[in-house]
């Protein structure tokens, strides 16, 4: 039986023009931190492209809009034409499609973040096929997360240290 893709729904235009080897690297992102900006520049040793996507997540009470976390993320990487920031408020997976990715990037601190990422990983190659490489923390930033760096910005501490250089909270 021949295997015919559906066009009902047009392509993205990433994924029109992306290269071979595109990696979706989801998240909230809420902010951006060091870690985050680690992970993209080993992943882009690894792909072509790489489509930093922010989830749209109704439940979450961000620190920073939407439109915001874009415009930081954009300006920190707006020399480097491989990397593309998006949103999207669907399944991670179908978005992955919409941008042409094969790949899902994660990061991995601990052994608990491992534990989730593989139960969503396993998920998500069952139902599309696209294939979940993690990365680990380096040993340095492990301790950094979003949610820390939030609850340093609402006492109003300095988080330089934990943001990407060049980054305009």
């Amino acid at each position: 039986m021949e295997n015919i893709e559906s066009t009902s729904s047009p392509l993205h235009p990433i994924a029109l023009s992306s290269p071979r080897r595109v990696a979706l690297f989801p998240g909230t992102f809420d902010p951006f931190t060091i870690g985050h900006e680690s992970l993209v520049r080993r992943g882009l040793e690894l792909v072509d492209e790489i489509v930093i996507s922010i989830g749209v997540n109704e439940a979450k009470k961000a620190y920073f809009t939407l439109e915001k976390r874009m415009e930081m993320i954009r300006y920190l990487y707006k020399d480097e034409p491989r990397v593309k920031v998006e949103n999207y408020d669907s399944l991670t997976i179908e978005f992955a499609k919409k941008v042409g990715a094969k790949f899902i990037l994660r990061g991995i601190r601990s052994v608990n973040d491992f534990e989730y990422e593989k139960t969503i990983a396993d998920m998500n190659r069952t139902i599309s096929g696209i294939e979940t490489f993690v990365l680990f923390t380096e040993p340095e930033l492990t301790h950094i997360s979003s949610t820390h760096v939030r609850e340093l910005l609402r006492y109003g501490h300095d988080v330089s240290a934990f943001i990407p250089k060049g980054m305009k909270l």
